[in-house]
């Protein structure tokens, strides 16, 4: 016999509390500030848009935020609402997520548009609870055509107490009007220190810290993985990628390609995808627009490789070579090689 775990998101990481679960935000002071300092003004908006990169803790303070309207609206004790929503069961909160599929395995692709429909048509119910309704969209980036155009009619629109928390790492894919329906909050990735105090004190700690770049689920992931060899080459010649001779990323591109449970791969690919993002970042900024041109084909090449090396079961060790070979050739002719010690 075996525990059942309760298990409500599709990338839900093994002995990883929850965001609903988890009742301390770490990190994201100034974002809670200006939003708490519209509760105090009354002035919520109808709905508001936690942005930033994945894994930062979005979700964790768009619960946060609502435990804390819950209780200042309400007429419940904090404890026993924080209880209510770990457990799923406060009336006054909706949570729209991928739901799980009726035979019981595995989730839906997106946010469906009935779900969407189904809430629209709870909001004109009786609320269960004194004070606000919330609904948490994680994340609103699910949402296909229809459902998120079906959102938008009700932000258009919201019933009269209540708030929607829209959290996503992607804004600029979102519709316009969703946008600019919602008070926006941009969020960053924390400090190491704040990451830190995320994870917990357990072996490997600083290894983790080092590959979460500001991610505390990232550090969550690199903690499941171990002492990875293969991530943390890799995060070593992600800092200087036009320093020494291309024997270095072949090794990497080997060890990461043999792993067979995928884990491995998978992380190194987002940290490439991070590397490049950051990079076109630091091109716009500086106004050199060849640098910036050549990290976007950068980015569109990564993106293009990995699709066709998912969808072709392509070689890995190959796929992540090529990629290499052309971050090398940006370092080369953008940036400025690190100092040899």
């Amino acid at each position: 016999m075996t525990d059942e775990i309760d298990v409500r998101e599709p990338d839900q990481l093994a002995g990883v509390p929850l965001p609903e679960s988890r009742t301390l935000t770490i990190g994201h002071a100034a974002a809670r500030a200006s939003v708490m300092a519209a509760l105090d003004n009354s002035r919520l908006p109808g709905g508001i848009l936690l942005h930033g990169p994945r894994g930062i803790g979005k979700a964790t303070l768009a619960f946060d935020i609502a435990r804390t309207v819950f209780a200042r609206t309400g007429d419940e004790e904090p404890n026993h609402i924080a209880a209510q929503v770990a457990a799923g069961g406060y009336p006054n909160l909706r949570v729209l997520r991928k739901a799980p599929r009726e035979t019981g395995k595995g989730f839906y692709t997106a946010i469906r548009v009935d779900e969407v429909r189904g809430l629209i048509e709870e909001s004109r119910l009786t609320r269960g609870r004194a004070g606000f309704r919330i609904v948490i969209v994680d994340s609103i980036d699910d949402c296909n055509a229809a459902s998120a155009n079906a959102l938008l009619k009700i932000l258009e629109e919201p019933p009269a107490e209540t708030l929607f928390l829209l959290v996503s790492h992607r804004p600029g894919g979102l519709l316009p009007t969703i946008k600019s329906r919602c008070q926006s909050v941009a969020l960053r990735p924390l400090g190491a220190a704040d990451v830190r105090s995320v994870l917990g004190d357990q072996p490997g700690l600083d290894i983790a810290v080092a590959l979460a770049a500001g991610r505390p689920r990232r550090g969550f992931e690199a903690l499941a993985l171990g002492d990875d060899k293969g991530l943390t080459a890799l995060q070593g010649w992600l800092k200087a990628p036009g320093n020494g001779a291309a024997a270095g990323y072949l090794t990497i591109a080997e060890t990461l390609a043999a792993d067979k449970e995928g884990a491995s791969l998978a992380f190194g690919k987002e940290m490439l995808r991070d590397w490049i993002a950051q990079e076109a970042r630091a091109a716009a900024e500086s106004g050199a627009k060849p640098r910036l041109a050549s990290a976007s084909t950068l980015w569109d090449k990564a993106t293009a490789l990995f699709a066709d090396a998912e969808e072709y079961n392509l070689d890995a060790r190959q796929t992540l070579i090529s990629l290499f070979d052309a971050i090398r050739r940006h370092a080369l002719s953008h940036l400025v090689l690190a100092p040899v010690r």
